[in-house]
């Protein structure tokens, strides 16, 4: 018998229009022949199942849906929305009420992880290397003599808990610093400032695959833009190399590190986590526990070079959270 599996799409942030491409690949990639798939879409402003052309509330008491006098209920939610409510833990808590299954880590490792400060204080325990940084909040008077002494110039003002690269800066000047911060706080309230890293930019994906630890083959970052941004990873402003241009050392460093990553904050189902090596060593940026899905994204470009279709990833991640 068919599962009714929900593909969940969209969000509260503005990394929503990427999060609804990233729905519509996984509903195109799955097989319809051993899954009911039903594209649900999680806006600010309504919860609906699209079929066709014809739109159905989502009952929010028990996460189901009614057509034609008929109650249909959910096996398995696969998660792509990006952002909030899908990556900081509040959706997969209401799941985990509910008693759904979803391809997500549990609620706390998503919250932990949501948050790029809280993430590198538990990641660095192990020795994991990192920049420095500085955490603030917008309420917080802006020091940028105290900043500066702490990070130097040029530095990376972020917001601390967001993705896509939305309202991040590079700074490279004091008189500049205080316009980034006031950009960061348009996507939230806390800020996090760290020191600029001089080095190679890698990707990295560690999944879950058939019930093992899988670290995907490593992608080289080159960006036509000064870091990157949006632009860049969006709209074809960079390059995606994978594998990446780097030695066997130091391939075998970074999958040593993200499988420890992985391990340490205890994670589960999908994840992307960055990396800058500086003189050969990794520095852990951050990780992203629903990364994209597109086929333009890192991780599928990943699974590909790793010989993993679009389908079996997606499969493999159903059956994980059903299992």
């Amino acid at each position: 018998m068919q599962k009714n599996i929900a593909i969940v799409m969209g969000g509260y942030s503005s990394e929503a229009e990427i999060s609804l491409k990233s729905g519509e690949v996984v509903y195109n990639s799955l097989d319809t022949n051993k899954y009911a798939l039903y594209k649900v879409y999680i806006l600010k402003d309504r919860w609906f199942v699209r079929l066709g052309s014809q739109e159905y509330k989502i009952n929010k008491d028990d996460f189901s849906f009614e057509k034609k006098g008929i109650r249909v209920k959910f096996d398995c939610v696969f998660n792509a929305i990006h952002g909030n409510p899908g990556e900081n833990g509040v959706l997969i808590a209401y799941f985990n009420l509910l008693g759904i299954k979803h391809t997500s880590a549990p609620f706390y490792q998503m919250s932990l992880t949501f948050n790029k400060r809280d993430t590198l204080s538990v990641v660095k325990e192990y020795g994991i290397q990192t920049a420095n940084s500085y955490y603030m909040h917008q309420r917080d008077e802006i020091n940028t003599v105290k900043i500066i002494e702490k990070v130097g110039l040029p530095c990376f003002v972020k917001p601390n808990r967001s993705g896509s690269s939305f309202g991040i800066s590079k700074v490279y000047s004091e008189e500049n610093l205080e316009d980034a911060i006031m950009k960061a706080c348009k996507e939230d309230e806390e800020i996090l400032i760290e020191s600029f890293l001089d080095g190679k930019e890698v990707s990295v994906s560690v999944i879950e695959y058939k019930g093992k630890i899988k670290v995907l083959p490593i992608t080289e970052i080159v960006s036509e833009n000064d870091f990157f941004d949006y632009e860049a990873k969006y709209e074809g402003k960079s390059k995606e190399i994978t594998p990446a241009r780097i030695s066997e050392v130091e391939k075998k460093k970074i999958i040593q590190t993200a499988r420890k990553v992985y391990r340490v904050l205890n994670m589960s189902g999908f994840s992307r986590s960055e990396f800058i090596l500086v003189n050969g060593e990794p520095y852990f940026l951050e990780i992203n526990t629903v990364p994209g899905m597109t086929e333009e994204s890192l991780l599928p470009q990943q699974a590909k070079e790793a010989s993993i279709s679009l389908t079996d990833l997606f499969d493999n991640a159903i059956q994980m959270a059903l299992n």
